[in-house]
């Protein structure tokens, strides 16, 4: 099968409510508002702990921390889907307390990672460049994404695919060449570090990531989230430069594609086995979900026939058992249903979607009555759920952070 039905679940037949979607942004934000204090930032949520033993203390990065929550509900205010813009400065004025707290705990963990997109300080240096730009600042930044250049990851999370993606946001943020300059260097050696399988007929890297070499295919770790920003930033390209990208992409993305029923889905790893049970996951981060938005802003329709074909896939799987979250929940996989709406504009796409963000909605409500709170994180927990229903309403995909990163009003 393209998929374990184990990890999915009957989707929740409700028709679409744009009152409980809007009710349940509220909810999610004057919950997260709440929970909030300066000293403790957010609780940590049992799921996002490695370990239950003692007090843990308040995660803080991006990806599944305080400054994903930031991130937010500074995003959510600027698309005006909650009250009280005026919040919109007071919550940025607690991303440097953050960072600082960030880099902590990486010092405590061992972890040198400060240019890590999802994890590192670079997210939160760019928040501030977007509201007070400084030379020093600048400079920080940029030292940053050149010194991440060579990371041995090569994915989004950790190495220069993330540094790829905020030099391609900074460039849009500010029309500064230096943000074009980094992008292309940047692409200029992940292309040279470019692997060929010739069992496979297509390109690939290898990861050295978490103490082993793997060769990620997915949205997060692997080869997709590496071509989206290169899609993206393709116009900071020369034109012979973006034509051997796009031919790379296109035949990777075709030849890894396991098809069954005129559906597709995609592997974790390119040499794992199609039909292993952790080699076909239905999830944003290992399969077609990641694949579908990563790749919905490619430019020609060469890829469309399997967009499509994996756009049925993650609606035959349903909803994830998991929850509502963005990189291994219902609104990560609905997302890609979005990215085909935006793409075909056919009315079924955005249908689907909306399905789907039902479904999260009930989920994320039996979450809070099982745990008694709710998950306060962008890609792992309710404000990515929040921001999810939001682009439901206004049918339209934006991934958080890797579609997005500077709100319209900052733009």
């Amino acid at each position: 099968m393209l998929f374990d039905p184990a990890r999915h679940e009957p989707l929740d037949p409700a028709a679409w409510d744009a009152a409980r979607a809007r009710a349940t942004i509220a909810r999610i934000v004057d919950d997260t508002r709440a929970a909030f204090t300066p000293e403790w930032l957010w609780p940590s949520h049992p799921l996002d702990l490695e370990s239950d033993g003692g007090v843990a203390p308040a995660l803080t990065p991006l990806y599944f921390g305080a400054a994903g929550v930031v991130w937010a509900l500074h995003y959510l205010d600027a698309l005006g889907a909650i009250q009280a813009p005026a919040t919109q400065t007071a919550w940025l004025d607690h991303i440097e307390p953050i960072r600082v707290h960030n880099q902590a705990w990486l010092a405590r963990v061992g972890i040198h990672a400060d240019a890590s997109y999802l994890i590192g300080e670079l997210p939160m240096l760019m928040l501030h460049h977007a509201q007070a730009p400084t030379p020093a600042l600048e400079a920080r930044l940029a030292e940053l994404i050149a010194g991440n250049i060579d990371h041995p990851a090569r994915e989004l999370m950790w190495g220069a695919p993330g540094t790829l993606l905020a030099a391609c946001f900074l460039f849009e943020q500010t029309q500064n060449e230096r943000w074009a300059a980094l992008f292309r260097e940047t692409a200029a050696l992940l292309w040279s570090q470019l692997q060929w399988s010739d069992e496979h007929a297509c390109h690939f890297w290898t990861q050295d990531l978490y103490g082993q070499r793997s060769t990620y295919l997915d949205g997060v770790h692997g080869f997709v989230a590496t071509a989206s920003p290169l899609i993206r930033g393709r116009h900071l390209l020369d034109a012979a430069h973006w034509s051997r990208w796009q031919e790379a992409i296109a035949n990777t993305v075709r030849k890894t594609a396991t098809w069954e029923d005129g559906k597709v889905n995609w592997r974790a790893q390119l040499h794992s086995k199609p039909a292993s049970n952790d080699g076909l996951l239905m999830q944003f981060c290992h399969g077609a979900p990641g694949f579908v938005t990563c790749l919905a802003r490619f430019p020609d329709a060469t890829l469309d026939d399997l967009l499509i074909a994996a756009g049925a896939a993650i609606w035959e799987a349903g909803p994830l058992v998991k929850g509502a979250s963005l990189c291994h929940g219902t609104a990560g996989n609905g997302y890609a249903f979005l990215a085909l709406y935006g793409r075909t504009r056919d009315p079924i796409w955005l249908e689907r979607a909306r399905a789907f963000a039902m479904h999260g909605m009930r989920q994320c409500e039996a979450h809070a009555a099982q745990y008694g709170r709710l998950r306060y994180s962008l890609w792992t927990g309710d404000p990515g759920l929040a921001i999810y229903l939001a682009d439901c309403l206004r049918g339209e995909a934006a991934f958080p952070t890797l579609d997005v990163f500077y709100p319209p009003r900052a733009s």
